[in-house]
């Protein structure tokens, strides 16, 4: 078991476990090929899955946030309000969401992920998964249990800003954000204190990024998670 002092080794979603330690969170670590790699990988993604979309549907129209007439509207989110919002995630833990003007009810697919997986964090609660699929719904369960197995949990406010949908078809679309971590403490559920060795996901904000999925059902699924830190300033 590792010692509380230090914080638990994390690593990114899709990375395998003889990766650099240095990943806190479920950021890949970004420093030199890697981060080119990465940003590489993310962009032929979100063509792909976008492609994909499109071919299996070509006689669909792009797909539009706002339409009336989209047979997805009958179940999906409600439009979140314009501007701040704090959200309790339960035992010391708050998520300060900055929405923009006109919403795109899509981006709760992003913000709802980040919110429930910081819940299974701190309370327990399970969640978070279920408009996840296929990677995605990997990637978040190993990120949770990271915290959980080393009985290690977090406090504090986290800041969720400059969100936007940067690719949308009918059935696929990217969704983007920037997270800033610095106001959030690590801390060991044994003791409620913070852990003395912080991870380096609380010096500087970082952008997440989230490939989903319509369904046949209407319902907008996660199917994959990435992470950097390009373009994201407090």
């Amino acid at each position: 078991m590792r010692r509380e002092q230090s914080s638990p080794e994390r690593h990114a979603p899709g990375r395998s476990r003889t990766a650099e330690h240095s990943c806190a969170t479920e950021r890949p670590c970004t420093g030199g090929k890697d981060a080119g790699v990465m940003r590489l990988a993310l962009s032929g993604a979100v063509s792909l899955a976008l492609l994909a979309a499109g071919c299996a549907a070509q006689a669909e129209q792009p797909y539009t946030p706002r339409e009336a007439s989209s047979p997805a509207k009958s179940v999906a989110r409600a439009a979140p309000t314009t501007g701040p919002q704090t959200v309790a995630v339960g035992d010391g833990m708050r998520v300060r969401i900055e929405w923009p003007a006109d919403p795109d009810p899509l981006l709760k697919v992003l913000t709802d992920y980040y919110v429930g997986s910081r819940r299974a964090v701190v309370t327990g609660a399970d969640r978070y998964a279920r408009n996840m699929e296929i990677d995605a719904e990997v990637q978040a369960t190993e990120w949770v249990r990271a915290f959980t197995d080393t009985d290690q949990s977090l406090r504090g406010v986290a800041r969720l800003y400059d969100l936007h949908v940067s690719a949308a078809r009918s059935k696929g679309a990217q969704i983007d954000m920037c997270v800033d971590e610095s106001r959030l403490r690590l801390i060991s559920t044994r003791t409620g204190k913070a852990v003395t060795s912080q991870p380096e996901w609380t010096r500087k904000p970082y952008h997440q990024a989230a490939l989903a999925h319509r369904g046949d059902d209407g319902v907008w699924r996660i199917r994959a998670l990435v992470s950097d830190d390009e373009r994201c300033e407090r």
